[in-house]
């Protein structure tokens, strides 16, 4: 029975622990991610690309998450395979240094996080206050979590079970080490698989020999997770971290000889405790950062002969892929809502395409690429087309209202999204290519404010695809929240330009026309986006039928039916 209690509460407190890490993770997402790509693409030496990962890992909390995040840009072309590993690596020390600083006494401090914390997410409106009083909650959970795993041990701490399996792992290092990668993948959270151990280490339930194995095993497994995770991406995005993994593996090896071999004979003397478990995974990422730096561009050769790019289309036998739509081809309702749903993410990725190079262009003014990006317009009209005629000619008979509906949201969206490939084509395009031919340039500030909003939309372009494919009420309510959020940026940029104008600053003067427009094209964008969120918002009882009062006073009512009839006198109606 005691068994059982302490597997229940190991359980609790390490799920409790997982979903902390998540949360804070998810605020900071939410309140920065915009701006990840900007910074991520933004490095220039690899030195400084490692800074960037440290950097990153310290705010998302996840190594794992930066190498996804590097995989992801890498796989756009928007990164080299140097840099990218170099900010992996960097990610990796950023993780290390995370768990130094919640592996100190911090239990005085929850209160605090808590009540701020609280009051923040609960009480404010505003979007980064909501997700900074998130991240206060998410951090003080985390040291919950971690008290709760500590009293866990207790009740079997002087039983027979746990200090022969401490000592099993503390003679036999490869089991241990094996245990500890199968702990970082299985919790798929290098931070809180490592904090476990510790504490496990501080509190005496394990030795600290078996406790350095599992730590080691840790950095191991932690270096799978991307490589799971990344699994269907291209090859050129992939070699980033099945390269980390090569490194991590291979270090880790190297060290697990190298440390326990000295602790089987007590040539380092007396255990130390878990602080000093902390300080050797410090030692162990800094000094694989230290050593994999110089050498990031020469693994790139490698990689490239381990991983090749598949063989690529005859040039006759490219272009544009098969339509999911067959037009008088209907299966049964579920296989062809899913094949609607097919054919707009077709049609997401082509306005993704479209938009995502507006800012470069916006700087360079290239013409080719302006028309390159003109030439994709007729192609979404294209979609529309068909997913109309599709839609119109499904047999009624077999369908439910239901279905029918959901049939006509989808094709209301890709209407929406036909409109959305308009604006960028036709209008921030035009505004890209003005720009330069009147050899304008925006302010320092004003610049800014566009590119904000431009990595805002590109945020809100992948969100938008997570609605479309799961339905999600969260995502929904997420992405309408950032369409809000993008409206307030656009009103806070316009008041912000206005006050540059005052101030007679003559860049802010002469391009204010192509400013103004570009920012109100911007939202119009994301608007027709964010309209994947409607029909699942509505459906959950999350959205209005109108934000006007139905119930009018007598008076106002009497007031309406008046003005009514004076505008129909007036029109002869």
């Amino acid at each position: 029975m005691a068994i059982l209690t302490f597997l229940i509460s190991l359980a609790g407190a390490t799920m409790f622990l997982l979903f902390a890490v998540r949360m804070v993770r998810t605020g900071i997402e939410r309140s920065y991610g915009a701006s990840f790509q900007r910074l991520l693409t933004g490095t220039g030496s690899q030195l400084q690309a490692g800074g960037v990962g440290i950097g990153l890992a310290l705010v998302l909390q996840s190594s794992a998450a930066v190498t996804l995040l590097t995989t992801g840009f890498a796989a756009g072309g928007f990164l080299g395979f140097p840099t990218g590993l170099a900010i992996v690596l960097g990610g990796d020390l950023g993780s290390a240094l995370i768990i130094q600083i919640l592996s100190f006494e911090l239990d005085w401090l929850v209160p605090a996080l808590l009540a701020v914390g609280g009051y923040l997410f609960v009480k404010t409106e505003g979007k980064k206050t909501r997700q900074a009083g998130r991240i206060l909650m998410g951090i003080a959970f985390i040291l919950i979590s971690l008290r709760f795993l500590r009293e866990a041990m207790d009740p079997i701490r002087d039983s027979a079970f746990l200090p022969a399996l401490a000592g099993y792992l503390a003679h036999d290092y490869i089991t241990a080490f094996l245990v500890g990668a199968a702990l970082a993948f299985v919790m798929h959270s290098s931070v809180a698989a490592i904090l476990m151990c510790v504490t496990l280490v501080q509190i005496g339930a394990i030795p600290f020999e078996a406790g350095l194995s599992l730590v080691l095993g840790a950095n191991f497994g932690s270096g799978f997770i991307p490589v799971w995770l990344s699994r269907g991406m291209c090859q050129s995005a992939r070699r980033i971290p099945v390269a980390n993994l090569g490194l991590r593996g291979s270090w880790a090896v190297i060290c697990l000889f190298a440390v326990n071999s000295p602790l089987a004979v007590g040539l380092l003397g007396e255990a130390p405790g878990g602080q000093m478990l902390v300080y050797a995974h410090l030692a162990f990422n800094g000094s694989l950062l230290l050593l994999a730096l110089p050498i990031c561009s020469r693994i790139e050769p490698l990689m490239v002969q381990m991983m090749p790019e598949p063989a690529t289309v005859e040039p006759g036998l490219s272009g544009r892929p098969v339509s999911a739509l067959e037009s008088g081809v209907y299966g049964p309702p579920a296989q062809v809502l899913a094949n609607l749903k097919r054919e707009l993410l077709h049609m997401c990725d082509l306005v993704e395409i479209m938009f995502r190079p507006l800012a470069e262009l916006y700087q360079t003014g290239d013409q080719d690429r302006i028309k390159a990006l003109k030439a994709l317009d007729p192609e979404v009209n294209s979609c529309l087309s068909g997913i109309r005629s599709y839609v119109a000619d499904i047999p009624a008979a077999n369908f439910t209202p239901t279905e029918l509906k959901q049939a006509r949201e989808m094709v209301e969206y890709a209407i929406r999204l036909e409109t959305a490939g308009d604006v960028a084509a036709r209008r921030l395009a035009v505004l890209a290519g003005d720009l330069h031919k009147k050899n304008l340039r925006f302010s320092s500030e004003g610049w800014g404010e566009i590119l904000r909003m431009h990595e805002a939309i590109m945020a809100n372009l992948r969100l938008a695809s997570n609605v479309l494919i799961s339905n999600d009420l969260e995502s929904a309510r997420l992405l309408n929240l950032e369409k809000t959020e993008l409206k307030r940026m656009e009103r806070d940029s316009r008041k912000r330009h206005l006050k540059r104008l005052q101030r007679n600053e003559r860049h802010s003067f002469d391009s204010s026309d192509i400013h103004l427009e570009t920012l109100r094209a911007l939202r119009e964008f994301n608007s027709h986006v964010a309209a994947v969120s409607y029909p699942v918002l509505y459906q959950n009882g999350q959205l209005l039928e109108t934000r006007l009062i139905e119930d009018m006073q007598p008076a106002d009512a009497e007031a309406r039916a008046e003005s009514r009839a004076e505008i129909g006198a007036e029109t002869g109606a």
